[in-house]
């Protein structure tokens, strides 16, 4: 089955209501592992189960305890489909995640060296 490409949505600025966490930069990519075995790209298969890294790209006002520009471990299946957007800094796909399912937070971008010993 052949994915759609759409273009992306030209935007200049997002404001998320609520509680709404907005992210982007979530790796869906290819790994290794550590037995030098290939993990193929495992968006939306069952293979890929695991929390996934992605960057904060904005908060609602009633996110009291993130920043935009922190990174976040999202536990898996919470987040929505991607929506590809172009703002000043460049094109993005974004995404919202369910509060409710941050297990951690970093300030600093984290390798995700799942079932890997290379980086992603």
């Amino acid at each position: 089955m052949k994915k759609h490409q759409f273009a992306a949505t030209k935007v200049k600025a997002i404001k998320p209501l609520h509680d709404t966490i907005l992210v982007s930069d979530m790796t869906f990519d290819e790994r290794v592992s550590q037995g030098g075995i290939i993990l193929r790209n495992d968006d939306m298969k069952s293979v890929g189960i695991r929390p996934r890294w992605a960057k904060v790209y904005a908060i609602g006002p009633k996110v009291l305890d993130l920043a935009v520009g922190q990174w976040v471990l999202v536990s898996h299946g919470r987040w929505t489909r991607g929506i590809k957007i172009e703002d000043e800094q460049g094109s993005h796909t974004i995404r919202k995640v369910d509060p409710s399912d941050l297990l951690l937070v970093s300030d600093e971008p984290v390798q995700d060296y799942t079932m890997s010993d290379k980086e992603v």
